[in-house]
């Protein structure tokens, strides 16, 4: 199915490994061309390459997604270079190990105001997308941890927040044509990644979690981006406000 994303104008932070490549990718498949920021300009630069062998063009730059001004700035001179925003992915995380107070102040300036900033920045890009064309997107990466607590994690209760604020995003920005959805992936397995470091250093764990899932396996970043592409895409231009869960059923509530 062709998505209608050619010549579109993304932006995707977080994209240097994992979730956030295999997101710009399937944009810049379908077409579409591409800003991408992380931490580290080596990777960043490297994605980058890939992503104008397919054919599109493709900038990047080394963000702290922390660091309000910087990410604010960066969004705005990526909107500028591309020519405009037709959608924005909202990938990065800080991904901490614990709910000390650290990893609450990380994920909160990194998932939430991450998002909550990027989206500012971008939003009167967006606006004019929506006015020219009908149709443009804020697409957040959540996460199926959002929905369960067998304990206190920060992880999931910052994750939740952005499903609440999404939806608050969708409804203000409906009479302008901004879109915006949530995705929540279950668990994502790539080399380096968390379940990649688990089948490493926790075999027993790792294989315990392949078990509670009803399919036997974990999903693949392309497979959340694919849903991610599709969510932003003038194909979902109906769809706002919603939050995609992709877990392989391994969770067991009712996402109404």
């Amino acid at each position: 199915m062709d998505l209608l994303l050619k010549g579109k104008n993304v932006i995707v932070t977080g994209a240097s490994r994992g979730i956030g490549r295999a997101i710009a990718e399937a944009f810049a498949d379908e077409g579409a061309n591409l800003a991408i920021c992380a931490r580290t300009l080596g990777p960043v630069n490297e994605v980058v390459d890939g992503l104008k062998a397919k054919g599109v063009k493709a900038f990047g730059g080394a963000v702290d997604i922390a660091d309000g001004p910087a990410l604010k700035a960066w969004v705005a001179k990526a909107a500028k270079q591309l020519g405009g925003v037709s959608v924005l992915v909202s990938n990065a995380s800080a991904l901490p190990r614990d709910s000390s107070e650290a990893a609450w102040k990380s994920l909160f300036d990194i998932d939430m105001m991450g998002a909550v900033r990027s989206f500012e920045a971008a939003k009167p890009f967006l606006e004019a997308a929506g006015e020219e064309s009908g149709d443009a997107a804020f697409v957040i990466i959540s996460s199926v941890s959002a929905a369960e607590a067998s304990s206190v994690s920060a992880y999931g209760a910052v994750k939740a927040s952005l499903i609440h604020y999404a939806k608050g995003v969708a409804r203000e920005g409906a009479a302008k044509h901004v879109r915006c959805n949530v995705v929540s992936p279950g668990t994502v397995y790539f080399k380096g990644g968390v379940w990649g470091m688990a089948e490493e250093h926790a075999p027993a764990f790792f294989q315990s979690m392949i078990k509670r899932n009803p399919t036997g396996r974990m999903a693949t970043p392309q497979e959340i981006a694919s849903a991610a592409a599709f969510l932003a895409s003038p194909r979902s231009a109906f769809t706002t406000g919603i939050n995609m869960v992709i877990d392989g059923a391994i969770s067991v509530r009712v996402n109404y």
